[in-house]
């Protein structure tokens, strides 16, 4: 697929989720998916490394079971070969503190034979975990 391609299928999977089309972003997943969100998982029920589209699916369902967006914006798609880096900013509310918090962030996709086979995100985890604590 050619750069332009890749940022297509990005933007789709992003069109799906500001829908809460999970099905339509699991679509955009290649079978061996190697998904991460850091942070610290004792405190971050959804962070660390998922494989699959069933297992993204589940990061998606304790997503949505523990934090609601109150923005979440992709403003920026560079692609290289590839890659597609995605920048963007949110504002999350966890839903068991009340507590909000927002920062800017750089999502990292990796296509191959038109599918996402690996995605990263890099963010203010230390924001998040302290919105998580009580």
């Amino acid at each position: 697929m050619s750069e332009q391609q890749n940022v297509q299928l990005v933007q789709q999977a992003y069109d799906a989720f500001s829908k809460a089309d999970i099905d339509g972003v699991l679509k955009t997943l290649a079978d061996n998916v190697d998904w991460f969100i850091p942070g610290p998982t004792e405190i971050i029920p959804f962070a660390g490394r998922r494989h699959g589209p069933q297992e993204v699916a589940e990061f998606f369902s304790a997503l949505a079971a523990t934090q609601t967006a109150e923005r979440f914006e992709p403003v920026d798609f560079i692609a290289s070969e590839d890659k597609v880096v995605v920048l963007g900013v949110q504002r999350w509310r966890v839903n068991s503190t009340g507590i909000t918090y927002e920062d800017e962030w750089a999502h990292v996709f990796t296509i191959e034979n038109g599918r996402i086979t690996k995605f990263k995100e890099y963010h203010d985890t230390a924001a998040e975990a302290a919105a998580h604590r009580p």
